[in-house]
């Protein structure tokens, strides 16, 4: 079985939409990599790095310093799939980034997209 396609897209190709997606909704650049920081472990220079070396989806999330451990708090659907049933461990991570992002485009105070 082949790997989703989104799995071998440079993650420095979605990180702007990201971007634009939040500030869409008046939100900044700074929240979408706080929520970056905060799921993946990665600092300023990380992300920096990151986005610079044009890595994949699959080695932005091989390479992260740690996953939140409050990652698996992230409920609810996104991309027709509830985020908390997704199987596949990969998958789950890139759409719980989605979520998070979702969560601000959509207004949600910081506080409670970070989980805290």
């Amino acid at each position: 079985m082949s790997k989703p396609k989104i799995f071998a897209m440079a993650f420095s190709s979605v990180y702007p939409l990201y971007i634009k997606k939040a500030e869409k909704k008046n939100r900044t650049k700074s929240e979408v990599d706080e929520i970056i920081f905060w799921l993946t472990g990665y600092d300023q220079a990380g992300l920096q790095r990151q986005l610079d070396e044009q890595v994949d989806f699959e080695t932005f999330f091989a390479e992260a310093p740690q996953l939140n451990p409050n990652a698996s708090l992230i409920k609810g659907v996104i991309c027709g799939y509830r985020v908390e049933e997704i199987e596949d461990a990969l998958m789950q991570k890139i759409r719980y980034l989605d979520k998070l992002i979702d969560e601000l485009a959509k207004g949600k105070k910081m506080e409670k997209i970070l989980r805290k």
